[in-house]
Order: structure tokens, then C-alpha cells, then sequence
């Protein structure tokens, strides 16, 4: 592990890169029903990456670790540069598809998603982003094999880094007891809905918050519009959602939260500031979701959510 670099970078945000397919439909279909698409748009997505962009977006010194196919959209690259986050460690995997997700909404706030994992359906043996780990302060491990995962988590450990559990959607699908009970051992967070974290508690036989936080110190759990809480061992924090005055979609949200709290936690805020600055970045997508230049909603937009301190 590269020791004695300059910590240059505060966030590394490790997992996918995706090609989102967004399909509007006027209600999620029954099974072996069929309805018409309103609307589609193809556009950059995936779990790290959105979490990079709005990090960075919102002042965060950003890179992005990933692994993408031969097909990668070249504007998406630039898309993130120009927002700020470095990309030297979005690898392209020759002979494999850069993931893709299909995803269906009503416009009500459901969401149905099929992913196809492409070139993050595998990189146990690849090589780790050591360098960059050691160049940043907190690395953030979210969606993507757990076996490669967990190998970040360790280096990051090993190097002093703080590290973050968010294994998204994926922790229904990919985790196992022992892989979710050693992340959370290497992590001072964790962070999910509330679907997540009933199955992170699950996954380690945790029966109650207070039990789950015998293994990692705090964990943030976003919960729509009931707003977010904080579980620590100090107590539990709560923090409203963003008011809104137009309700356009719900893609994405949960990575703009991480993207705000992050803003807040990097500038040295207290654990309640985080929380609602999340919940303003959240709200703001909601509200002003990225038009056809993929543009994301400005920072003004998103501190005029914020409450004001008291």
C-alpha cells in the first residue's frame, strides 16, 4: 500500500457505472401484463457514479473507481469530468458490456429495475485503485462484487481511511451473512433505506438497531417521504424531507442524499446538518430532475432546502 501521499481527494466512490435506460410507464405492469411506454431516455447512471457526480457537484474532491465496457458512451466520461470527478480509475474492460439498467416508473413514486451487470458482474482478481485510496480520506463502498469489495474495504482500512458500507439494492441479491458481517466490521457507517437496512440486520441476526450497532457505529437510513434517521450510539437523529412544490421523480434520489450529506460532512458539520443537506439534494432532484444535457439541479437549488441553522 502506497504510504505518505497527500490526501488530495476526500471521497472515493467505488461501484457502478451504468447506462440508465429511464422508461416512463402509467403504472408498473402485472405480471404478464403489458403497458405503453410514455416516455424514455437513455442517460449516465449507476450507483458510485451518481454518488460521485453529486459529491463533487456539491464541492466534494471526487474520484470514481469502476469498471465499464468497450460501449461506454464517450460523453459520459465527460459528463463526469466536467463535474468534477476524476475518472483514472474507471477501468474498461475489453470484451464486456458496460452495466445496464432498465428502469420503469410510474410517475407516483414506484420503481421497477432489471440490471444487467455486465463488466461489474465479476472483478474479483482485478486490480485494486491503491494509489487512490491512499490519496483520499473516506472510501465509500457501495454496488459491485462483494468478493472485490471487500478487498477495497480492506486496503482502505489498512491505509487508515475511513470506510463506508452502502451496498444498495444489491444487498438482496449479492451479500451473504459472513461478506455484509466483515464490511460492516471494516466500516464506520452504514447507509440505506429502509428495505436495506431491515436486511442488513437480517444478514447478521440483528434484531434491533441497538443490536446492529454493536457492528458499525452509525447507520443512516433514508425513508422517503418520512425523511431520514441516523441510529448512533449516542442516540437517534431525525431530519425531515425537503419540502417540495412539484413531484417529477424519484431515480436517483437516495445517491443525491449521500452526495449532500457529504458536502455537509466533508465542510465539518454536525451529524443533524448532514442529514438535511442530504435531504435538500434529494429534494432538489425530485424537483428539478437533469434536463437533456444531463446537467444536475445547481447548488442554489439545493441550498435554498436546507434548513436554516439554529
Amino acid at each position: 500500500m502506497p504510504r505518505g501521499l497527500p490526501s488530495d481527494l476526500d471521497l472515493l466512490s467505488v461501484g457502478h457505472l451504468n447506462v440508465d435506460a429511464e422508461i416512463r410507464v402509467p403504472r408498473l405492469p402485472d405480471r404478464d401484463w403489458t403497458v405503453p411506454a410514455l416516455a424514455r431516455r437513455m442517460s449516465l447512471g449507476g450507483t458510485a457514479a451518481n454518488i460521485a457526480r453529486w459529491s463533487a457537484h456539491l464541492g466534494v474532491r471526487t474520484a470514481l473507481s469502476s469498471f465499464v465496457g468497450e460501449d461506454l458512451p464517450s460523453a459520459f466520461l465527460s459528463t463526469l469530468r466536467r463535474d468534477g470527478v476524476r475518472v483514472d480509475d474507471v477501468v474498461v474492460r475489453h470484451r464486456e458490456f458496460t452495466p445496464t439498467c432498465w428502469i420503469f416508473e410510474d410517475g407516483k413514486g414506484g420503481q421497477l429495475t432489471i440490471i444487467d451487470q455486465g463488466a461489474m458482474d465479476s472483478t474479483r482478481n482485478e486490480a485494486l485503485p491503491r494509489r487512490t485510496i491512499a490519496r483520499s480520506r473516506l472510501v465509500h463502498i457501495t454496488t459491485g462484487d462483494p468478493v472485490f469489495q471487500l478487498r477495497v474495504a480492506r486496503a482502505a482500512r489498512e491505509a487508515g481511511k475511513i470506510v463506508v458500507c452502502d451496498p444498495a439494492q444489491e444487498i438482496h441479491y449479492r451479500w451473504s451473512p459472513r461478506g455484509m458481517a466483515e464490511l460492516l466490521s471494516l466500516s464506520e457507517m452504514f447507509f440505506g433505506n429502509e428495505r436495506e437496512f431491515l436486511q442488513a440486520r437480517s444478514l447478521v441476526k440483528a434484531r434491533t438497531p441497538r443490536d446492529f450497532l454493536a457492528r458499525v457505529p452509525v447507520a443512516v437510513v433514508t425513508r422517503g417521504p418520512k425523511g431520514v434517521r441516523a441510529y448512533t450510539r449516542r442516540g437517534t437523529l431525525e431530519a425531515p424531507p425537503a419540502r417540495l412544490r412539484r413531484f417529477h421523480r424519484v431515480t436517483g434520489a437516495g445517491d443525491a442524499f449521500r452526495g449532500g450529506f457529504y458536502r455537509a460532512w466533508f465542510e465539518g458539520e454536525p451529524l443533524e446538518r448532514c442529514l438535511s443537506w442530504g435531504s435538500a439534494a434529494a429534494g432538489a432532484l425530485v424537483e428539478h430532475p437533469p434536463g437533456p444535457d444531463g446537467r444536475l439541479p445547481s447548488r442554489l437549488a439545493v441550498r435554498a432546502k436546507v434548513p436554516r441553522a439554529a
